[in-house]
Order: structure tokens, then sequence, then C-alpha cells
């Protein structure tokens, strides 16, 4: 049997081969297309048990066959899979564009809508109902004949652009490495980072230390190599990846173009000024101006803290190092150099407090406190001998969701960190479906017989993929198209996630998931005071560049400027806008920014920020009351993780917190308030 149409139990995922894919892909799109045919034939009222439910199961099983090939996609990627996965796609969106068009399918939803039924279904039901309809206007079912089709040509060609832009940039990510023979020009860099790039030459036939551009060996290089020009020629390279300075097969730069353009034809098809508006149809914010006001008016709390920043960070290097000009590549070396001195403490003398298996005990403890759960290791067929697999249970020991955890960079794996949806919670005849996540990370793995370590950030990182987590896991609902992460607006989907992250810093929290890697001990209080003190360090520099970000998608992608100007051109105009940091002019940011070319927050990267105005805001109702307080804690998984997209995000947040979000919170916890 192809193990994608076995849809029993958890993905067979060693038994899962390429030549797989088109197979059951193609018979479950024609088991669709038959089954959408004989609804529509149908002359009886439509119902939820007789039209909705029928539709939610055939599509939900396309899903759970086509989640674990791109899941592979992304973390086991290889050539043949790639070509599988590239010669599919196409036949997906064709058939999801397909839905979103079909009018007769539109005028059966309205009738329903319109229906005495209506009235009488749960307020989950008639939520997916409504969003159906908005759905069905956003995918083009008003649309004339001839107008469709070039709409399905839209979509079909921003698929495959999206999906060769995450190609090229891990191709010229893997492709670059840099081998180092003399230890004496890697002063500064810590013995575990230094064994890392001496097992990697040796993988490579090589002796020496092997660096390449994978996070786990880009970034120590950045902020601790010593050799100046080395960390020139890592920036350099990185900064240019998938660009026109590389192999020309991989330059994302046309297809930058194209799929701006494309997406600007998609929103005037559909009666859109611009892209952005019809981005932000299905999200919080109203209108792109709106989104960029907010930005701006952020940009200029958080600017006079970015200017003191680098003020401080010239004249350290002027004196320190006798660098009369500060160049990008310097940044993340002076800036620890600096955190240094001030705190008295480095990132790697912290990273050894942080072994992996202390740290995941810390989290699920912290989350079993908060929720009443348990957490605890299980079985299930992995991808990778590295990936674990675990069960959450509820205080009657009910399982309640299940999480794979892969953790380690490896070259088949994309950058980043991601989480996603294996099943989702529903109600079925037999019972209610349990919900299962995939939770993946690039850190660090296991080097020479010791245990992984991570540092700060990276703890940072994992807690904040496992609210989205709990997000999708801990949901109540149970109709799918509401259940989780469903049908959540965009700009909302980061408030758990980002929720998550606060606790990193708080003592009660910290002291009981750390253990040093060598003596045992756990993170001295002095150590954890000085830390906490060195927070929000540049944090100015830090929320003016996920300002230039935010503002640089958004602008692209409406009409708010006027004249014509390249992307670059573009970036370059933001940048003098609202950075205090500007880059090189070789720097190709935009060729590698997968969160809006391939990762679906076009014209949305603004939802980081929007949604930590909510998540510190949410936050602070724990400061108030004690951030282990299990009654908070209950209030925000009933209110918030358990209600899904069952309703308004805006409502959930008013629910927990008993008023419209502010944005204190956030100034306060960022340090972008006078004290």
């Amino acid at each position: 049997m192809n193990p994608l149409l076995d849809f029993s139990g958890l993905p067979r995922f060693a038994e899962i081969k390429p030549e797989h894919v088109a197979p059951a892909i193609e018979q479950l799109l024609d088991e669709n297309r038959a089954l959408i045919a004989r609804l529509l034939a149908d002359a009886s009222a439509p119902t939820w048990d007789n039209f909705v439910r029928p539709m939610e199961d055939a599509n939900e099983r396309l899903a759970r066959a086509w989640g674990p090939v791109g899941h592979l996609n992304a973390v086991m990627n290889s050539p043949e899979l790639r070509e599988a996965y590239n010669a599919t796609l196409p036949k997906i969106t064709q058939y999801s564009a397909e839905l979103g068009q079909n009018h007769a399918l539109f005028e059966k939803f309205k009738a329903l809508h319109g229906s005495a039924a209506f009235a009488q279904l749960s307020a989950a039901r008639q939520k997916i109902i409504t969003n159906e309809l908005r759905d069905f206007r956003l995918g083009g079912a008003e649309l004339p004949q001839e107008l469709k089709a070039r709409y399905l040509q839209i979509q079909d060609r921003q698929s495959e652009l999206s999906s060769r832009f995450s190609d090229n940039l891990l191709d010229a990510t893997n492709d670059f490495s840099l081998l180092i023979d003399k230890r004496s020009e890697l002063s500064g860099l810590p013995e575990d980072v230094l064994q890392t790039a001496r097992e990697a030459a040796q993988a490579a036939g090589n002796t020496g230390w092997l660096f390449t551009l994978k996070a786990p060996s880009y970034m120590p290089v950045m902020q601790l190599a010593d050799n100046r020009e080395l960390r020139e020629k890592l920036y350099r390279a990185y900064a240019t990846r998938a660009s026109e300075f590389g192999n020309p097969e991989w330059d994302n730069t046309r297809l930058m173009d194209e799929i701006v353009a494309l997406r600007a034809e998609e929103a005037e098809l559909l009666g859109f000024a611009n892209y952005g508006e019809l981005s932000l149809a299905a999200k919080m914010a109203e209108t792109p101006q709106q989104v960029v006001t907010f930005m701006r008016e952020l940009a200029q709390r958080a600017r006079p803290f970015a200017e003191k920043d680098m003020v401080e960070m010239r004249e350290f290097a002027r004196e320190t190092f006798a660098l009369s000009e500060l160049q990008s590549w310097d940044i993340g070396y002076v800036s620890e150099k600096l955190r240094e001195q001030r705190y008295a403490f480095s990132e790697q003398e912290v990273k050894e407090y942080f072994p992996e298996d202390a740290v995941l005990s810390g989290l699920f403890k912290l989350v079993e406190a908060l929720y009443g759960l348990r957490i605890s290791a299980s079985s299930a067929p992995i991808w990778h001998e590295t990936v674990r697999f675990f069960d959450i249970r509820n205080a009657q020991d009910e399982l309640v969701g299940q999480f794979y955890l892969d953790l380690y960079a490896r070259n088949s794996k994309r950058g980043g960190a991601w989480m996603d949806d294996v099943i989702t919670r529903r109600r079925l005849d037999s019972g209610i479906q349990t919900p299962v996540a995939y939770l993946n990370c690039n850190f660090s793995s296991p080097v020479g017989g010791k245990p992984a370590v991570f540092t700060h950030d990276e703890v940072i990182t994992l807690f904040h993929e496992f609210g989205h987590g709990l997000h999708h896991l801990l949901t109540e609902v149970e109709d799918l198209g509401v259940s989780g992460i469903n049908g959540v607006e965009w700009d909302a989907v980061e408030l758990p996630s980002q929720f998550m992250e606060n606790f990193c810093w708080e003592w009660d929290v910290l002291q009981s998931m750390t253990r040093h890697v060598e003596s045992g001990a756990t993170l001295p209080r002095a150590l954890f005071d000085k830390m906490l003190a060195a927070k929000n360090f540049q944090s100015g520099l830090a929320a003016l560049r996920q300002i230039e970000f935010a503002l640089f998608d958004m602008l692209m992608h409406s009409n708010l400027l006027s004249g014509e100007k390249s992307i670059l051109q573009l970036l370059d105009e933001v940048r003098a806008e609202v950075a205090v940091l500007i880059p090189p002019a070789f720097n190709r940011f935009p060729q590698s920014f997968a969160h809006i070319f391939s990762g679906g927050y076009a014209a949305g990267y603004y939802s980081y920020k929007w949604a930590e105005v909510l998540s510190a805001d949410a936050y602070s109702l724990f400061e108030e009351h004690g951030i282990l307080n299990p009654d908070v804690g209950a209030k925000f998984r009933a209110e918030i993780l358990a209600m899904g997209g069952a309703r308004p995000a805006m409502q959930s947040f008013a629910a927990f917190r008993g008023r419209e979000p502010s944005i204190d919170a956030l100034l306060r916890h960022n340090g972008l308030i006078e004290t």
C-alpha cells in the first residue's frame, strides 16, 4: 500500500519514497473532484452533514498525504524528492485554485449561510462557513470565466516560483564552505565550535576546520572570531546568497520581481488596490496604511535608543579595536565584546549552562505547571535518527496531543525554525482525533560525546516554536476549519509563540532548566542578574531591524509610495528612513527573505511586531498575578489556546485580558521607555 494513503495513524516516514508522491496525490485529487461533482449534483438543501463534512473529510485526506511530502522536502531534501515535490506541487495548487473559483460551491455555501439551519450551528461552524464565503471571494469565485483562467495561471506560477526561491536559497547556502588550516586564524572561537568545524572538515575528507553558512557554524564566527578577514568572507558569502554574485542558476532576483508583479496582478483581478489590501482581508489589521503608520510610530519610539546603541558601539570599537569605521561584519563581534565588558559575562559562558536535556525538562515542567499537563517521551516513525517524539497528557491521563522534535541543523534541512501541523484536532464518529505537530529548529548537534548545548537565544527560539505548537495542540475546538491555528488571523498567530519567550527571562523558570555541562551546577543568580541587566542591550537596534523588514514588505506590496522602484531601491529608501545601521551596497538581503517570498508572510511580516503588542500585554497579567499562577495559566489556555480560530483573535484577547491591548507592556519589555 502507498504509505501516503494510510490515514490510520502517524505518517510512515521510513517507507515514504519519491515515487509514492505522484500516484497518491493524483488518486486523492481524482477522488476529491468526483466527490465535489456529486455534492453539486445533489439537489437537496446543503447542510453541514451532507455538504460541508464530506468536503472537509476529503480535503483533510489530501492535506495529510501532501503534508509529509512538503515536510520531508524541507527537512530531508534530496534531488529525487525535490523533483517529485516540484512536479506535484502545480497539481495541488491547481486543485486549490479550482476550489476557490468554483461558483457553484460558493452558491451552496451562500445557501447554507442563508438557511434556517445556519442559526442552529455552533459558533465554530458558523465561523467556518463565514470564512469560506470570504475565501471564495478572495479565491476568484466571482470572476468572469476569462479572468478565472488568468487567476489560475497566476496561482500556478506563484507556487512554482516560491518553491524555486526556497530551493535556490538552500542550494546557495549549502554550496559555500571555507576550509581553514591554521589554528591561529581562529582565535576567539570556543572549543565546541572548533570541534564541530573539525568534524565537518573530516567528514569532507580534509584536515583543518570547515565553516559553512548554516546558522550553528556562521553565527559563532560573526560573533566571536577575532579574525576580521574571516568574518568579512563569511558575511559577504551569507549576504549575497541566491543573488547575481553567485551561481546564476540560483539567482532569486528575477523570481522576486515576478512574484511581486504576479501578486499585484492577482490583487487587481480581485478588485483590490494592491496586494497589501488583499493580504489584510483575512487579518486583524485593516489597511496597509494602518500597518505602515503603526510601524513608523514604533520606529520613532525605538530610534533614539538605536542611535544611542550605535554611538556607544562606534566609540567602543574605536577605543578597543582601533576601528575607525564599523562594517557590517564587525557589528556582531563588537556588540558581543561590548556586552561582555559592560555586563561581565559572555554568551559562551551562559551557553555552558543550557544542555539540551535540562532545557527540555525545564520547558516541559513550565508547560505542565501552567496548564496541568504531563509531557513524556513516546515513539513514532521518524525521518532522521535524531528526531524525537512526545505525548502530552492531561491530569486525567488522557492523550491531548503529540509532537515531533527535530532540533539540529543539517545540509538536507532548510534554515530557520518553524512549527507545522501533522494532524489537526477534530471530532470524528470514533471520537476526538488527537492533534500532532512538527517542531523544527537548526541548533548545533552534540559534539565529542557531550550533550548539545544551546545559547540563550536558541532557548528563546525553542520556547517560541513550542508556543506555536501549544496553539495547535491545546485547542478544544472540534471542527477542522477553526481548530488549532486554522482560521486564526495571521497577525495573531505569533501571540502564543512570542508569549512563551517571556518565560526565558524568569529566574523561577530558568534556574530549574540549567545545569553546567562540566560541573553540573545550576545557573548562578549573579550570572542571571547580569543576563537580565543585558536583556535590552541594543534593543533599539533589534527593534529597528524588524521594523525595517516589515515596512519594506508592506510598502513593496502596496502602492503607498509613488514612482517605479526596483526592490533594492525600495529597500534602500526604507533603510534611509528608519535604519541607523546601513549594510554595504553588495548586501542582497531580499534574495534570502524567505518569509515573504516563500513562507506565507507576504504583506504580513509586520505580524511579528503586531502580535508582540498582544503577547507582551497578555504576559503582563501573569506579571501581575504570578508568572506560574495556574489560574491565569488556565485562563490563557481557555481563552487563547483552546479557542483556535473559532472567534476573532481580538475577542479572544479581550476575553483573557479584560480589555483591548495596550502597547505599554511591549515598550517596557523591550526597554524602549526612558527610566
